[in-house]
């Protein structure tokens, strides 16, 4: 599913490193659905920082090793895509923004059906991750000016 999805809810923005040893994006972590069985990981656009590519981010991290394969294309890259944003908000590091009501809407790169219940969802779109409000945004741009030489 390429295209835009949009709605509201508790949206959570952390950190991630995307290259090493210094280089850092935003990603945004959300969910939609009638139970949360799908998933939203999308970059956070930060002017200056470099757009990330998600999936090859998770790429690099080798996730067959821990997750294996259903045989779906991005499988284990969702996995682990999924398990960033699900444990930045069930264990919060420093600097973690929480926002328990915000408006948001998603450019979706690519859509993976993941065929098994991996964190309590089924689904992931992965994207270019907005804010809607300004302050809430303008905020979650701040989680990279709080280190100035991580950009």
């Amino acid at each position: 599913m390429a295209g835009s999805v949009g709605g509201e809810g508790r949206v959570t923005v952390v950190r991630l490193l995307q290259r090493w040893p210094g280089r850092y994006g935003l990603v945004a972590y959300t969910t939609s659905g009638a139970y949360g069985e799908t998933a939203l990981v999308g970059y956070v656009p930060v002017p200056g920082v470099a757009d990330l590519s998600l999936m090859d981010v998770a790429a690099r991290h080798e996730p067959a090793l821990m997750y294996g394969s259903t045989g779906a294309e991005g499988f284990a890259e969702a996995c682990w895509l999924i398990s960033v944003g699900w444990s930045a908000r069930t264990v919060p590091k420093p600097g973690t923004l929480e926002l328990p009501h915000a408006a948001w809407t998603m450019d979706v790169d690519r859509t993976i059906d993941l065929g098994v219940v991996m964190y309590g969802h089924t689904r992931l779109h992965v994207g270019r991750f907005t804010l809607t409000d300004p302050d809430q945004m303008a905020r979650a741009r701040a989680l990279l000016k709080a280190d100035p030489g991580t950009q």
